[in-house]
């Protein structure tokens, strides 16, 4: 049996831009509706759970971050913001607030393309993509850290541990990797399909976001140590220090 194509649900007050970016998603296999009303769009979201949104931060009625805070705990499928603005702290503050990406006004359709079918595949699981983990490993365990990928959940001394689904995408392979340092570049293809361009900071936020979660010193990190002009390193011997 066919599998029934996703659902997309484009946040875009710009229907022209909009309409192309449907026309190029429908043609690619997708499903695609629109909605250009900010006001609307979190009860769209929460009530329609189409499996992606691409959601635009300038918006009337209401802004991007708001629905993006408004809807987070009631819908769990992958958002993907897209800004025009070049400043990082819109960025870093839609990616706190549980954001799985970001693309920069104009929009590069085949870019939007693979970010959006590298979300697409994160959000099934690791059953759907057995390729996106370097181990067989379902669950690891390093002292009082359990990262469990199967259940897509971590405990820090027996807590949850709260993270989004970026997060624990990005936490899950730095730990399946343990020892290992891991270059931005590979970190960017496991986790989006996509080479890395240099100057995208969303790993490092990721990072930044992570390291107090899991017991790390933000300021001194033991854990997940920044390798100078190489990557990020996940020291295991570091809980026996």
């Amino acid at each position: 049996m066919e599998q029934e194509a996703w659902q997309v649900l484009i946040v875009e007050d710009d229907q022209r831009l909009a309409e192309l970016t449907r026309d190029y998603l429908e043609a690619n296999g997708l499903r695609v509706s629109i909605e250009g009303n900010g006001a609307l769009a979190a009860a769209r979201i929460i009530d329609e759970k189409p499996d992606l949104v691409i959601l635009d931060l300038m918006l009337p009625g209401e802004d991007g971050l708001s629905i993006c805070r408004k809807v987070r705990d009631k819908y769990d499928g992958p958002i993907l913001m897209l800004t025009a603005r070049t400043d990082d702290t819109d960025q870093i503050l839609g990616l706190d607030l549980g954001a799985g990406d970001y693309v920069c006004k104009p929009v590069r359709p085949r870019l939007l393309l693979a970010r959006i079918q590298a979300l697409l595949r994160r959000s099934e699981g690791p059953e759907a993509n057995p390729q996106a983990t370097p181990q067989n490993s379902r669950r690891l365990q390093f002292g009082p850290l359990v990262v469990d990928n199967a259940l897509r959940e971590a405990w820090l001394n027996d807590n949850g541990i709260e993270l989004t689904s970026a997060e624990f995408d990005l936490l899950w392979l730095l730990v399946a990797n343990a020892g290992r340092i891991l270059s931005r570049e590979e970190i960017f293809t496991a986790l989006r399909g996509i080479g890395y361009d240099g100057q995208d900071r969303s790993i490092d936020v990721r990072i930044s976001r992570i390291r107090p979660k899991i017991g790390d010193d933000p300021d001194h990190p033991r854990l997940i140590k920044t390798i100078r002009s190489k990557g990020y390193l996940f020291v295991p011997q570091a809980f026996a220090l």
